[in-house]
Formats: C-alpha cells, structure tokens, sequence
C-alpha cells in the first residue's frame, strides 16, 4: 500500500466482511469521486458515532456516517466514520448487503469530504450522489431515501 491510497479500518466490522473487496471500492471512490486524493474510512460501533457526533458536531446521538473534511486542497480528503450497527440495520431494512451498505455509506461520506453538503446545496449533492451511485450500480443512497420517506 502506498502513502497515497485510502484506509480502512476495521474496528469493529464482523469477519464475514470482505474488507478487501471495500478496500477495493475505497481504492475506485478516491480515483473517481476524490480526484485521486486518499481519505480514511474507520467502520466503527454506534457508541464511537455518538460520541464523535457529540464530540465534534454537539449532537447526542448517534448517526450512520460522519465526514470530517481535511480543508486542505493537496493530499487527503480527510477522515470517515461509519456505525457499522447503523449500516447493519439500514442494510435489512433496504434488503441488500452489509458491504453495499457501508458503500452507500462511504460514497456519501466522499461526496461530503468534496465539500457538498445536502443540507443548504439546493440538490446539488443528491444529483452527485444519484450519478454516482448509478456509476458503481448502488441502490438508492441517503438522500434519496430521505427525501423519500418525507414525501410518505
């Protein structure tokens, strides 16, 4: 592994994980999204996410990804945390994988480490991340699923 590839740790993700096969995808998502810029990805228990939640962003509870930009415009993108409970329970409920759903994850993860932000972009981050789910043949990602279950 060189200096300039993406990292994932795996600290709390179950063994029956391919953590190559992520590492392969982390690997696509820096090229392509990233603009050949490394991030680190860490796969993490929901008590990790609160606390960084609380920690960083002053939200007490915890959540599915975190982005953590690095501002700098040379070298990596930053840091990503991934509750690998909230991405076991979000991959049953939507009836697909553990690992696709730590892709979605991830991917919505890069997108904020690129400085989208869904919340005040007038929709430009939710096209970025329709067009590249369809890119890696994802199902449909965060805000898709949001904006869906607010228009039920």
């Amino acid at each position: 592994m060189s200096p300039d590839d993406s990292t994932i740790l795996f600290e709390n993700a179950p063994a029956s994980l391919r953590r190559g096969e992520l590492r392969a995808f982390a690997a696509e998502l820096s090229k392509s999204v990233g603009g050949a810029r490394p991030f680190t990805c860490v796969i993490t228990s929901d008590s990790a996410l609160r606390r960084l939640n609380r920690d960083f962003l002053k939200h007490d509870y915890a959540t599915d990804v975190l982005s953590f930009p690095s501002g700098q415009r040379s070298g990596s993108l930053g840091d990503i945390a991934i509750s690998i409970d909230r991405a076991r329970e979000q991959a049953r409920q939507f009836g697909h994988s553990l690992a696709t759903e730590i892709r979605i994850l991830m991917l919505h993860g890069v997108l904020h480490l690129k400085g989208f932000d869904h919340e005040t972009d007038n929709g430009k981050m939710q096209r970025a991340e329709a067009r590249w789910r369809r890119e890696f043949g994802l199902p449909l990602g965060l805000i898709e699923r949001a904006s869906a279950k607010a228009a039920s």
